[in-house]
């Protein structure tokens, strides 16, 4: 059983993302989730806000398959941070120059799934 969840247009750089997303990566989904909630950094609650959804599409998949369901056996089996548009600003600068702000934002994609599919998966 394999459940997704993405987010989109999350106001944060993608290199910051992969750092939080690369400790959770192959971890239980629940476990993972309950990490996250004591990472300093602020994308670690967009990441567990993503974790939960997965988790919970895993189980009405399941349900909908008339399959047996436990949450505590979910592993991570892909999480990826792919980079979103970039807003371009200006910023005034002195003798009438500019620089060019850069907001990025980012994509993030998380996948869930038994183990016996996630071997599946890797063959």
């Amino acid at each position: 059983m394999e459940a997704k969840a993405q987010t989109r247009y999350i106001r944060v750089t993608a290199q910051k993302a992969r750092r939080v997303v690369n400790l959770v990566r192959g971890q239980n989904a629940v476990e993972a989730a309950a990490s996250l909630k004591f990472q300093p950094q602020a994308v670690a609650t967009d990441v567990r806000k993503l974790i939960e959804p997965a988790i919970a599409n895993a189980r009405v998949k399941a349900d909908k398959a008339g399959e047996r369901f436990d949450e505590r056996e979910l592993v991570i089996k892909e999480i990826f941070v792919d980079e979103g548009p970039t807003m371009k600003r200006i910023q005034p600068r002195a003798q009438g120059r500019a620089n060019r702000i850069l907001k990025r934002s980012s994509h993030i994609t998380v996948v869930v799934a038994t183990p016996v599919a996630a071997k599946e998966g890797a063959k």
